[in-house]
Order: structure tokens, then sequence, then C-alpha cells
């Protein structure tokens, strides 16, 4: 039996991947990734492999998109399928310290101050005005505190270039993009299908970076038909 992996994205929890994993079918198993304690991506997914038995289909959303390919380089062998939502794969820029550092700063003067600066524009702009969402997700920051942040911020920092190992991935991979996501566009989504042997792009509407949270029955619609069209597992 094979069991997927949900891993959330930075400062982030279960509630990303809740109503997917409300919908997976009772033939898989399914693992919640809790990376709070997490220091690099490496060791986060190293943990994830630590915590699992046998073969895994890893679902991460941003960082945690990250976290899954690095699962994939570490043990291809376990690692039968990638699910990579709103995430990206380059290499740390030039200058990306200096603006981490003041999402770091902010968050360590108020973790509220810092979820109301960095979540409206993650999100598709028609939805920021969603009193229920921002609120939820701002609890979901809160509740990570500045400290998780920062661990999260400096392993983001260190991050291996997922450039350089994506061609040897050879299990099949569904991108999820969103279409109003500035952060983690449909153009990165792409770069990543043009080098691995095995990828499908699904484009969800009306959603940005945010998108299993902002579109959840499209997402999970669009993760569950690949599961049963790869996997050969209906959902029911």
């Amino acid at each position: 039996m094979k069991t997927v992996v949900f891993i959330p994205g930075l400062v982030s929890d279960q509630i990303i991947w809740a109503p997917l994993a409300a919908r997976i079918p009772q033939n898989f198993q399914v693992h919640q990734a809790d990376l709070s304690d997490g220091t690099s991506i490496t060791g986060m997914a190293q943990k994830q492999l630590d915590e699992t038995v046998g073969d895994v289909i890893a679902v991460g959303h941003s960082m945690g998109g990250r976290v899954a390919m690095e699962m994939a380089r570490l043990a291809p062998e376990r690692v039968k399928g990638l699910v990579l939502a709103n995430t990206g794969h380059h290499a740390k820029r030039d200058g990306e310290e200096i603006k981490r550092q003041q999402m770091i700063d902010l968050g360590h003067d108020s973790i509220a101050k810092l979820a109301a600066s960095w979540l409206p524009p993650m999100l598709d702009p028609a939805r920021v005005g969603d009193t229920d969402l921002i609120r939820e997700l701002s609890e979901m920051v809160c509740r990570a505190g500045p400290q998780v942040h920062e661990r999260h911020i400096r392993a983001l920092l260190g991050r291996p270039n997922a450039t350089a190992s994506l061609p040897e991935i050879a299990c099949p991979i569904l991108l999820v993009a969103a279409r109003q996501d500035g952060w983690s566009p449909i153009a990165q989504h792409k770069e990543i299908a043009a080098v691995v042997a095995d990828a499908e792009l699904v484009v969800i509407e009306n959603a940005g970076h945010f998108a299993p949270v902002e579109r959840p029955a499209e997402t999970s619609a669009a993760v569950i038909d690949w599961l049963s069209r790869k996997f050969g597992e209906s959902h029911g």
C-alpha cells in the first residue's frame, strides 16, 4: 500500500492539504508531514522518508514541493509520484538574503504583522477581501510563530538546487499551478515539466499561491484524477 505524504509549505500546517486528505481513497495510507522543527530542506525530506515505510507519493505545496523533490532525489526507489503545487526549483538568487532577512525581522517584531504583510499578495487579488480565508491563513501563520518562520526561511536560503536534480526524477509528476500566482507562476511549472520524464500540468483558475486552500475542490479533483490514472486507484 502506497503512502501519500502531505507536505505543507512555509509556516504552514495540515490545513493546506486537509480538503484533499479527506478525499484520498482508503487503499492509500496518509502521512501528514510536520515541518515545524525543520532546519534544512534535505533534513525535512529525510524525516518524511524515515517516518514512512515503503512506496510513497509526495504531495508538496510551495516549500513543501521542494521537500518532495528532495525526497525523490534521496530515495528514487521509494518515491513513486510527486504532486508539486505552487512550487519552485531555482537555486538561491542574488540578493535574496536581504529580502528574506527583512521578513524574519518582521516576524520577530510581530508574527501577526508578518501575516498581514505576507499573505494578501500571495492570494488571487479577488480573494484579498475574503475575511474568512485571510483569518484562516493568518491563524495558521500565527500558530507557527516567528521561530518556525525563521527556521523555514533559513532552510530556503540554504536550499538545494532542485534544477540540477530534476532531470534525474523518473516518477510521474503532477504540477499544480494557479492562474493568479505571482510568486510561483505558471511558467515556472512549465520549466519543471520541460526537463522531467513524465509530467502533467494543471492550472487552477481564480487562485493564487495558496491554491489548495483558495480553490480546494478544484485542486483536490485534479490530484484525485491524476492518482486514479497513474496508480489505478479510483475514488469511492
